[in-house]
């Protein structure tokens, strides 16, 4: 009896023991869950207090904050990379490589319906030193103040000036063959624009300095450009343009900011005795949207003068062109384009020639070119392009203009 006693304490003693550890380790694991849930509880605060700070306007704006508004940037760029050879009265009578235009472009939504755009040209055909390309602010939409949408937007800074289509589609990626019309209108100004929409009407109209930038303007006179679109129909698509480049300082601007015949709007008068010039332009574009292709046409008037004291510099100048464009498959297409310009009484036309002989010195009466080409699309990014214009025409002498045809090879990528 005392055996069985003495055996019922030891076993009740270690299980007493066996208890005690059970508690121990109970205990210890009951620590480590409280400071787990302390930590959780932080770790959650610390997150609400997280993004209770990115909402709040003043927070950090070298960090988070920047990285959350650089959402809203947009760059991208287009580049185009080519061979030229042109006859020995042409632009590149010596078979050039040529890097023929590089262009960066950011965007910026800054505020509601507010948008900044700044372009770089890198590169150009006509100038291979660095410029800078458009560079505005867009306030989109200011008719929502009256209930009516997108009838009304305003742009203000340094953009095209709204004369014509061509300028729309005359850089490499956009432009179906190489080389551009004869009149080949544009030119890159600092203003003010109006555009919008009304039903199948849209417009823009704009108020730009007219002469080429400086850190001083020369002329009080301002350029006044507009265009009236019409779209009738899906496949149809009208429009008609007027200009005034207003007066242009002669001694001080020399040039237009309007580019013209590849050249410039200049004064014919002599440096001594005119002080300023001008020109008034109207132009009608029309364009058939095709299954396969599309067809251009579009033409215009120009009477430039000048306040020379000893000659009337009056003149009348005509342009038109052509242009069509077939997919041959999806992938290939050919396009054939034919321009010419008019100016019974002569006007500086730099067209395909030596810019320094047809620009400044050599006044013509009439030039034509026919251009065509192939181009096989790798992408909706990329573009490779063959071309062959021929240029004739006769200078005020009655002089012929030739040896100035072109052929161009050119690969066109936007990124």
């Amino acid at each position: 009896m005392a055996t069985q006693l003495r055996y019922l304490k030891e076993q009740n003693e270690r299980l007493l023991s066996q208890v005690g550890k059970q508690q121990e380790l109970i205990d210890a694991l009951s620590k480590k869950m409280d400071g787990f849930e302390k930590t959780q509880d932080q770790r959650e605060k610390n997150v609400r207090e997280l993004k209770e700070d990115l909402k709040a306007p003043s927070a950090d704006p070298l960090g988070a904050a920047k990285l959350l508004s650089s959402a809203k940037l947009s760059l991208s760029g287009e580049a185009g990379f080519g061979f030229f050879k042109s006859g020995s009265q042409g632009q590149f009578p010596h078979s050039e490589f040529r890097v023929d235009e590089v262009r960066l472009f950011l965007e910026a939504e800054v505020g509601q319906d507010i948008y900044t755009y700044v372009g770089l040209d890198l590169a150009t055909r006509e100038d291979n030193n660095v410029r800078l390309g458009e560079a505005y602010v867009d306030f989109e939409n200011v008719s929502k103040l009256w209930h009516q949408d997108r009838q009304v937007n305003l742009r203000f800074g340094r953009f095209y000036t709204p004369f014509g289509e061509e300028y729309q589609v005359r850089n490499a990626i956009d432009n179906p063959l190489i080389s551009h019309s004869l009149s080949d209108l544009w030119g890159l100004d600092e203003g003010l624009a109006l555009y919008g929409a009304l039903g199948k009407f849209h417009y823009i109209v704009a108020v730009q300095n007219g002469g080429p930038p400086s850190l001083d303007g020369f002329a009080s006179d301002k350029s006044i450009a507009g265009r009236v679109g019409f779209d009738p129909a899906k496949w149809l698509h009208l429009s008609a343009s007027a200009m005034r480049t207003g007066d242009i300082s002669a001694q001080n601007d020399s040039l237009s900011e309007m580019w013209f015949g590849n050249g410039f709007f200049r004064a014919l008068g002599k440096a001594d005795t005119t002080t300023k010039f001008h020109a008034n332009l109207v132009e009608g574009d029309v364009q058939v949207r095709l299954a396969r292709g599309h067809l251009k046409a579009a033409g215009g008037y120009t009477r430039f003068g000048d306040d020379d004291s000893t000659a009337d510099n009056k003149r009348n100048v005509y342009y038109y062109y052509t242009e069509g464009l077939f997919d041959i498959t999806p992938r290939l297409y050919a396009a054939a384009r034919f321009s010419q310009i008019i100016a019974p009484d002569g006007f500086p036309i730099a067209g395909n020639g030596d810019f320094d002989k047809f620009f400044f010195n050599n006044l013509t009466t009439d030039l034509w070119r026919l251009s065509l080409g192939i181009g096989y699309r790798l992408g909706s990014s990329t573009v490779v392009k063959v071309e062959y214009s021929f240029d004739q025409g006769k200078e005020l002498g009655g002089e012929k203009r030739d040896h100035e045809d072109l052929f161009g090879f050119e690969v066109a990528v936007k990124f």
